[in-house]
């Protein structure tokens, strides 16, 4: 049987441990906490998805940020912990967190979702820091598996100890926005150009027709969060105390 699935240029695998600032993986653990299950399905090759040492690395992170959280407010109400432990472990924080590793460039992904922009969905790269955290776990224990999640998640952390919104500006401004419309903003794409550099969106973000800020970037998604950095922006400043803006 022939194998369906792509083969993909990209780094070598080994040095990723040395990037995290750990021993090396076992190779066969490493390729699993990388392997997508796209993967398996469409080749015929031997490989394990990285679904169970996801779900290892999602418990492990919950722990030890709650632990860390817990520490870090000793006043705070348990509801106050569990929604700052929401922030910090939801996908699109380990995705960016994902991102600053290029994490992407590692995964072990099928035909399909290659072709699909799998290397830079949100899903699948917050999948896969999980399982990198499992597979920590499994080959060092919890003591470098612990060090190694606070590390990685320290910009996410020190954010929220210093009282700031979500690093990921689309989820600050879906917070604001929900809170003072009761509805979710709109990213509106505006415009679409070709430069020596490669395409340049132009995004707006806007609610009930309203624009609140636009912003532009090399893919939508990067003008989006800048437009919602821009739209967070003006919306904080222009608040005033007790009185919802566009009330």
């Amino acid at each position: 049987m022939e194998s369906t699935a792509t083969v993909v240029q990209s780094p070598p695998r080994g040095d990723l441990a040395e990037r995290l600032g750990i021993k090396p993986l076992p190779g066969d653990l490493l390729r699993e906490a990388l392997t997508h299950a796209s993967y398996p399905n469409e080749s015929a090759t031997q490989a394990t998805p990285n679904e169970r040492l996801e779900f290892l690395g999602d418990a492990i992170l919950g722990m030890v940020v709650a632990n860390a959280l817990f520490r870090a407010y000793p006043d705070a109400a348990e509801g106050e912990l569990t929604r700052m432990r929401a922030e910090i472990v939801r996908g699109s924080t380990l995705a960016a967190a994902a991102r600053r590793l290029d994490l992407g460039d590692y995964l072990i992904l099928g035909r399909g979702e290659e072709a699909a922009g799998g290397r830079d969905r949100d899903r699948n790269l917050a999948g896969a820091f999980e399982a990198l955290v499992g597979a920590v776990y499994r080959a060092h224990g919890l003591t470098v598996a612990r060090a190694l999640a606070l590390r990685l998640l320290k910009p996410e952390i020190d954010h929220m100890q210093e009282g700031g919104p979500a690093l990921d500006p689309k989820s600050a401004l879906q917070h604001l926005v929900q809170a003072r419309w009761h509805q979710p903003p709109d990213y509106v794409t505006v415009d679409e150009q070709a430069e020596e550099e490669g395409r340049r969106f132009v995004v707006e973000v806007r609610v009930s027709g309203e624009m609140l800020g636009r912003g532009s970037g090399s893919s939508k998604r990067a003008a989006q969060h800048e437009a919602a950095r821009e739209a967070h922006a003006v919306l904080s400043a222009d608040a005033a105390p007790g009185v919802p803006v566009g009330a």
